[in-house]
């Protein structure tokens, strides 16, 4: 397995106001909702409108910092964390799985642009910064499929790698899991990848809406690959996956499957 690279940058204002709880060890847990809205053109010249909007939490001294700020809903600020993926049993028996942000830094920021405000008194910003790099091997191979309007989308899951050393200097390992989606260009040139294949991504961090096999929907977060390259070692040493076309993808997504993000996320689906 690839060691892994895990990083996410945002410049955003904070959707809501923030909260600070303990865990039951008493550790600090300082979290915030962060929020924006880009607006994409693709070959066509189509504009696709991306809703985005991801919960963030701090732990120990830096949460207990944080809280000392006295931030609140509409701050603009600069994140810089790592993806964090986590999956638990519902009260339905069913399996739920998402993707967090845990943050490593938090900044507030002089100025910013107008935030916007959606239907549920939520905040976000047009335009903002969402830029994560991360390095994982496939779980399973690549799926690619065509929209209705003729677009190639991509599907790769990725292990992403964290290692750090506990307390008493013992290594430890955990695995995060990721989705990723590509389009057009970047998704076909990269539909043979394989499972337990070692690739770099780049790209943003999206909101998705989806819907189960029960009919409930669901939300989660998953990138949207701008590039990906495949890393050695395999049979296909060092061949780069990189488009350059940007891989900004169309405003239809497929049927019955994720969409826009129109509010700050509904929350009562997370286990945080």
């Amino acid at each position: 397995m690839a060691r892994g690279m895990n990083h996410i940058f945002l410049i955003v204002p904070l959707a809501r106001d923030p909260d600070l709880r303990s865990s039951p060890s008493g550790m600090a847990i300082f979290e915030v909702t962060v929020a924006g809205k880009d607006h994409l053109i693709g070959l066509g010249g189509q504009v696709r409108r991306l809703l985005w909007a991801h919960p963030v939490h701090l732990l120990g001294q830096a949460a207990e910092r944080l809280a000392e700020r006295h931030l609140k809903v509409g701050d603009p600020v600069m994140v810089e964390g790592a993806l964090e993926s986590r999956s638990w049993d519902a009260p339905d028996g069913g399996k739920r799985h998402a993707v967090q942000i845990k943050g490593l830094q938090l900044e507030a920021l002089w100025s910013a642009p107008t935030p916007i405000h959606d239907a549920k008194g939520g905040v976000r910003r047009q335009g903002g910064m969402n830029q994560v790099l991360v390095i994982g091997n496939l779980t399973r191979d690549a799926a690619l499929r065509y929209t209705l309007a003729g677009d190639a989308v991509l599907s790769v899951a990725l292990a992403v790698n964290e290692v750090w050393k506990d307390t008493g200097g013992d290594p430890q390992e955990r695995v995060h899991d990721v989705d990723v989606t590509a389009w057009r260009a970047l998704a076909e040139v990269a539909k043979d990848l394989k499972r337990g294949d070692p690739v770099l991504v780049q790209g943003r961090l999206t909101t998705a809406r989806w819907i189960d096999k029960d009919g409930h929907t669901r939300t989660t977060a998953r990138i949207e690959a701008s590039r990906m390259e495949l890393l050695t070692p395999g049979p296909r040493h060092g061949q780069a996956l990189a488009h350059p076309v940007r891989a900004t993808g169309p405003a239809t997504r497929a049927a019955g499957r994720a969409g826009d993000a129109e509010d700050v996320p509904p929350g009562d689906d997370l286990p945080f």
